[in-house]
């Protein structure tokens, strides 16, 4: 039932960009890493990743993850902006810049959702509310 309902709520491409945004998972060491979904989510910023970008992004996330469970200052990160701010204070995101993009953008993915989502919640707020007067008049 409740696959259902995700289904009904949720198109195909957003399912996957949702799978893909889950390999950033930072529990357990990094278990979720995934990186050929990893690689598929930098494929839906395709104005951001170009070809040459994406071969660059698969040799990166080669030494991506050994560094990140190697290091102990990453192991007790509990968040993707947890993740983006340390990256940063420790100077890795000159390392890994293609990675830093797209943590960024996963970040970025989940405000923009949720702002539009707060403006149709509002807009049909508003139709609502003047559909109403004008009835009353």
């Amino acid at each position: 039932m409740q696959l259902q309902e995700f289904n009904n709520r949720f198109l195909e491409a957003n399912t996957n960009l949702l799978l893909c945004m889950a390999c950033l998972n930072l529990s357990n060491s990094f278990v979720a890493f995934d990186k050929e979904k990893l690689i598929r989510l930098a494929k839906f910023y395709s104005s951001d990743f170009l070809g040459t970008d994406i071969l660059a992004l698969d040799s990166q996330f080669q030494n991506y993850i050994f560094d990140m469970r190697s290091n102990d200052l990453f192991l007790e990160l509990q968040e993707v902006s947890e993740l983006a701010e340390k990256l940063v204070n420790t100077g890795k995101h000159e390392i890994y810049p293609l990675v830093y993009l797209l943590v960024k953008l996963a970040l970025t993915l989940l405000v923009a959702t949720a702002t539009i989502e707060r403006s149709f919640s509002a807009i049909k707020y508003i139709k609502n509310e003047l559909c109403n007067q004008m009835g009353d008049q």
